[in-house]
């Protein structure tokens, strides 16, 4: 590290550390003004997916207290403690407030660039773990992040060490984007056939399906009666429980993982690597305690702990990309308890009802969902090339191990 560093305070390097709203808000669906919590800033970055949204009154009182910006830096400070965000230059950053659960870090921007203060922060996250107090719940208090201190360079290399993080950070959300849009599409196919109906009503009404003839030919003219209104003549309605069984995941805590390609997949995703599997990919995790009912694809052989259920298919016509799909349109989160830890209670899963069309339809959306799912491994498989070079680059940039000469040249720092 530089003789031109220096050792300075969080509270000396952010006009305001606060933290969001101490009470609750009063919900108010599709208002567009968002109260989140720890659960909502995932992958650094926040979530807005499964967000509350709150009334405008109850919003405005509370922004008055993070008044939330592009360029703030949010850290999860109690419960889960050390998730971080930067705020994103975005309209619903504006519309947007927290939880007390979350830290809100507004940085002086001519002392410290908002992207060093946030990989500052994630190289020193350790350490600020471990002033977390508390027995039942960790809680990281305000004034403790204010007295911590970060060593700081000079602006100009403060502006290269981002550049090279965030461009590393930026093609991971590429990938990240492009997984999503290969996803979308094959759900957008499955709720057309398999929600809407479209090509039934298509036939029904004597129009063109826009499919070829032998997929159309798969789907009936008509419509029957069942226990959830009209559903296409012919297709069955059955249980969850007759299609697919929620087998349990098996403990392997953090410090029993050893290192290796294998996903390790938490009620929330994926959230570590391990050497040995449980299940051979591709699969589903289904949330069972603590975000119950989170459905999660995994492409490869992986590892679901004990917060989870993966999923096993009653029947190899059961395709794995259907059921995913299927999964995704079910209800789950709405069956976890109301208890201070959510859970899944995977009986009550298994009594909801699920549309089932022939075999021949379901194997004809696994040969279109296939080819996109694989397109997706290639993604995951880059992706977790380039997080292993940011995650090694980035201590050795915030310490100074690694000078940033400029924009095209790292250097190891001498005696070091």
């Amino acid at each position: 590290m530089g003789s031109e560093w220096e050792e300075l305070t969080l509270g000396n390097l952010c006009d305001l550390i606060t933290d969001g709203k101490h009470g609750d808000c009063r919900d108010e669906g599709n208002s567009g003004f968002y109260f989140l919590s720890v659960k909502d800033v995932v992958d650094n970055r926040l979530v807005y997916e499964n967000a509350r949204q709150i009334t405008e009154q109850d919003f405005l009182e509370t922004h008055r207290r993070t008044n939330l910006e592009p360029g703030d830096v949010l850290f999860t400070n109690t419960g889960t403690i050390g998730r971080m965000a930067i705020a994103p230059d975005d309209p619903k950053t504006y519309r947007t407030t927290f939880q007390k659960s979350v830290a809100i870090l507004k940085p002086v921007r001519d002392r410290i660039d908002p992207r060093f203060l946030y990989y500052s922060l994630q190289f020193e996250n350790a350490r600020l773990s471990e002033l977390a107090e508390g027995t039942t719940q960790k809680n990281l208090l305000l004034r403790d992040l204010r007295n911590f201190s970060i060593h700081v360079p000079p602006m100009p290399l403060q502006r290269r060490i981002a550049y090279i993080l965030g461009t590393l950070d930026d093609k991971i959300e590429l990938n990240r984007r492009m997984n999503e849009t290969l996803e979308a599409i094959a759900r957008a196919l499955f709720k057309s056939w398999f929600v809407d109906f479209d090509p039934v009503r298509a036939k029904a009404e004597g129009r063109d399906t826009g499919l070829s003839t032998h997929i159309a030919e798969l789907f009936p003219d008509s419509f029957e009666d069942s226990e959830l209104g009209e559903i296409p003549s012919g297709w069955e309605m059955v249980s969850l429980g007759d299609v697919t069984e929620f087998a349990y995941g098996k403990a392997l805590k953090e410090h029993d993982r050893r290192p290796g390609p294998v996903g390790v997949y938490g009620s929330n995703g994926l959230i570590g690597w391990h050497d040995e599997r449980l299940v051979s990919g591709p699969g589903i995790v289904v949330g069972r305690k603590g975000n119950p009912g989170i459905v999660t694809w995994v492409q490869t052989d992986f590892f679901p702990i004990d917060t989870t259920f993966y999923v096993i298919p009653r029947h190899e016509y059961f395709d794995i990309h259907f059921l995913y799909f299927a999964l995704r349109e079910q209800e789950l989160a709405s069956l976890g308890a109301d208890s201070a830890v959510p859970g899944l209670n995977r009986n009550l899963a298994y009594m909801n009802s699920q549309l089932l069309p022939p075999p021949p339809l379901i194997r004809a959306f696994a040969e279109f969902a296939r080819p996109l799912f694989e397109r997706r491994r290639g993604g995951n498989d880059e992706q977790r090339t380039v997080e292993e070079l940011r995650h090694a680059l980035l201590p050795k940039l915030i310490s100074g191990e690694v000078r940033v000469a400029n924009f095209g040249r790292l250097e190891v720092e001498s005696g070091t």
